[in-house]
């Protein structure tokens, strides 16, 4: 997974405008993200951890759980955004299941800025097509401030 800490936002939100891109984010998808996310995000369905089941299900492997897609699109956007950003309402829709062995790439755009508020449109897509599709409002306090 990319750690890469050059993909920070700038230091406050005069300095981000709508249009401005943020950069991309590969995340392999594992059987284990998806088991250990089912399990943090307390989902105990059988599909998202047990193979059996879930082809039975008529699936091809276990898939990862909307929590777990929430919870990257909250790391892709609040890692670019900063330290001192707060992510506030996600707004998602689920698309192209994730299984194992595949791998999801984030690209978003700052749809709007209006003060320290911005709202970023976030894509997430994988080998059958986008995973993941939505909008993050988050609050990037102006250089100095705090969240």
């Amino acid at each position: 997974m990319s750690t890469d800490t050059s993909a920070i936002a700038p230091t406050g939100p005069e300095t981000i405008a709508a249009g401005d891109q943020l950069p991309e984010l590969r995340i392999p998808i594992t059987a284990t993200l998806i088991v250990t996310g089912a399990i943090a995000t307390r989902d105990f369905q059988k599909v998202h951890h047990d193979k059996d089941v879930a082809e039975a299900a008529g699936t091809k492997n276990v898939f990862m759980n909307i929590l777990t897609t929430n919870a990257l699109v909250n790391r892709y956007v609040g890692q670019w955004a900063g330290p001192a950003a707060r992510v506030g309402r996600i707004n998602i829709r689920l698309g192209a299941t994730n299984f194992p062995g595949d791998e999801m790439v984030f690209t978003g755009t700052v749809e709007s800025v209006q003060g320290q508020n911005l709202t970023v449109k976030v894509i997430g897509t994988n080998s059958l097509g986008p995973h993941v599709t939505g909008t993050v409002d988050i609050v990037i306090p102006s250089k100095g401030e705090s969240a």
